[in-house]
């Protein structure tokens, strides 16, 4: 089935540190240096890539950035990566102004394409830079359960970079159900975040935000991108690259198989969830 939701409606946020390596790659874990975790491969925040309100909420986090075809190139930068994700929409649960229940719905290829510069004082800000900053795929899986031995424990994110034409293994093909926090672990974290987050150090109190956005009753989060291969992790988008996420069903297709349908262009099966999308400067 394909695109079941249009997310234009939909709060959409982000899950930073999933993958134990990626935050240490990126250059960002400093940022985090002050933020406690229960656990050591603890994600260390979630932040807002775009909220449909107009109060409250900076006023950037208001444009809708997701585009499934084209990422245009922030003024003024120099270092864009792709951060290669699933992510999923989730059924929100209220209960007066507390989120209580997320029950996910669908997921995806994601692309939460982030600017890497110093002295951002939110991770929103390397995020959201205005119409097609980031990427989610049209075409959407939809999810059984959110437990070992649903759907999601058998799909794998892999990406790439297209460059004159040449394919490059862009992040460490990985499988969803290896996120250090995943499923419930997952689910109980992200409603601890979502009700008591606070404004601090890159993080912000996403609670108010939404609020501001009349308590959704859908959520879309990436729920963290994958470590980068080496050449992901030293070479950044440049104009014309093609920025690949592929979300797909391990016990169909293998890595290789995967690699050939990038080179080929062809991802007419719907139980693949491919995210292609030009870089334009």
């Amino acid at each position: 089935m394909t695109n079941f939701y249009n997310t234009t409606d939909i709060p959409c946020f982000g899950v930073a540190g999933n993958f134990t390596g990626h935050l240490e790659q990126a250059g960002e874990a400093i940022d985090f240096k002050n933020i406690k975790t229960a656990e050591a491969n603890a994600p260390k925040a979630i932040f807002p890539t775009y909220i449909p309100a107009a109060s409250v909420v900076p006023p950037f986090l208001t444009v809708y950035p997701f585009n499934s075809q084209k990422i245009i190139f922030p003024k003024d930068e120099v270092k864009l990566q792709i951060e290669p994700e699933c992510a999923v929409i989730f059924d929100a649960v209220w209960e007066g102004d507390t989120l209580t229940a997320l029950t996910p719905v669908c997921f995806g290829a994601s692309n939460d394409c982030s600017i890497r510069k110093q002295g951002a004082k939110k991770i929103s800000e390397k995020k959201n830079w205005g119409p097609c900053s980031k990427g989610f795929s049209n075409n959407q899986i939809a999810a059984d359960g959110f437990d070992k031995g649903c759907i999601f424990d058998s799909y794998r994110i892999a990406s790439f970079l297209i460059r004159n034409e040449t394919v490059y293994a862009y992040g460490e093909n990985s499988a969803i159900r290896d996120y250090s926090y995943i499923y419930k672990k997952l689910t109980d974290w992200m409603l601890e975040k979502f009700n008591g987050q606070k404004d601090e150090g890159p993080a912000e109190d996403i609670h108010s935000y939404l609020i501001a956005a009349g308590r959704p009753e859908q959520i879309m989060v990436s729920i963290g991108a994958t470590r980068y291969t080496e050449w992901g992790e030293t070479n950044f988008l440049q104009n014309n690259d093609k920025a690949v996420v592929v979300v797909y069903p391990e016990k169909k297709y293998t890595p290789d198989q995967i690699f050939k349908m990038v080179e080929a262009g062809d991802f007419m099966d719907n139980e693949v969830s491919a995210l292609i999308q030009t870089v334009v400067m």
